[in-house]
């Protein structure tokens, strides 16, 4: 199993999150598009999301399938997912059966 290693931010303004971010974090983004705007802060990915309303840790995993069968199996569900969201990453959303929810991240 990996480890919690993205947090997605929600905006309504990804321009104006784009620019307190980079002031913030005194770095450039690392990905940069009109869907999503990440940094990469020592390994750590922060990402800006506009249209979500809540954020989201990523826990990094090995096998995306794997993970989600033992979420279903101890009685959590999938929310979202699994898709590919760019390269050959891709993510799914669950909730555990103790109401916490996240996201899975599989990078090929």
């Amino acid at each position: 199993m990996g480890n919690f290693q993205t947090v997605l931010l929600p905006t309504t303004d990804l321009a104006a999150s784009r620019e307190l971010y980079i002031k913030l974090l005194g770095i450039q983004p690392n990905a940069d598009s009109d869907y999503y705007v990440g940094f990469d802060v020592d390994g750590q990915q922060i990402g800006l999301v506009p249209g979500s309303t809540n954020v989201q840790p990523h826990l990094h995993v090995d096998d995306l399938e794997a993970s989600l069968k033992v979420i279903t199996d101890a009685g959590g569900t999938v929310v979202d997912g699994p898709r590919a969201v760019g390269g050959t990453r891709r993510v799914a959303v669950v909730r555990d059966a103790y109401g916490a929810q996240f996201g899975l991240t599989h990078d090929a």
